[in-house]
Parts: C-alpha cells; sequence; structure tokens
C-alpha cells in the first residue's frame, strides 16, 4: 500500500508550508462549525480542506511553488515577529532589550553592567545606556 502511495505520488507537488496551513484551518473552521452550527463555517473549512488537497496533488509545480513563495513572504514576517518577542521574554531576566534612538535597531545588553557606551551595529551610533 506504502509502495503505491509513493507511486502515485510520483511527479506530484506533494505537501509544503501553504497545503499544511490549508488543511489545518480546514479542519480548525470545521470545529468550529460544529461548535456553533454554523453551516457557513463548514463550507469555508471544507473549500480550504479541498484546495489544500489540491495544491497537494497538483502537477503544476511552478504555480504551487509561487503561492507558496507569495504565502511564506506575507506570513514569514508575522512569525519571525512572534519567533522574536518569544526570544526575548525567555531572556528578559538575563538581558535588556532596546531600540537604537537613531535607527530603531533592537539590542540588547547584560543585565547589572551598569551604564555603558553601546554603538548600534546598523547605524553604528554611539549611545549611553544603562543596563
Amino acid at each position: 500500500m506504502r509502495q503505491g502511495l509513493n507511486q502515485m505520488m510520483i511527479g506530484r507537488h506533494g505537501a509544503d508550508e501553504l497545503s499544511m496551513a490549508l488543511l489545518i484551518a480546514g479542519l480548525a473552521l470545521s470545529m468550529l462549525s460544529r461548535l456553533f452550527g454554523s453551516a457557513l463555517l463548514n463550507l469555508l473549512g471544507l473549500a480550504a480542506y479541498i484546495f489544500g488537497l489540491y495544491r497537494m496533488f497538483s502537477r503544476q509545480h511552478e504555480k504551487r511553488f509561487a503561492e507558496n513563495q507569495r504565502y511564506l513572504g506575507f506570513f514569514g514576517r508575522f512569525t519571525e515577529r512572534a519567533r522574536q518577542f518569544a526570544a526575548r521574554q525567555r531572556n528578559r531576566k538575563s538581558f535588556k532589550y532596546f531600540k537604537c534612538p537613531q535607527c530603531g535597531a533592537r539590542l540588547r545588553l547584560p543585565r547589572n553592567v551598569g551604564e555603558v557606551s553601546v554603538t548600534c551595529g546598523q547605524c553604528k551610533h554611539v549611545f549611553k545606556m544603562k543596563a
């Protein structure tokens, strides 16, 4: 059975980030439709699920790749910001985070070092900061 499935997927696009997001969104919308009793949510969930499967079984690699790149370009910024925020929250007891007053780049200093002279890595602006 596994060999048959592998043979069927030869030449197909397969799963990528957008396809997986569509499948998860379809599942979430279907679960919400059961919770709220909404046929519209169920229909949207089914549409997302079907489109995700269509993308996975598609043979048009260039189009699917371009769609996935647009998706990653749009949502990549949000996921990167969320990842950086989580890292800052994890390390907030060890480091003080602040922005450069000139260019706004995010910088950090170890806590309890006193007042030090800081040079921004991007714009090379030098300023004093107390950590």
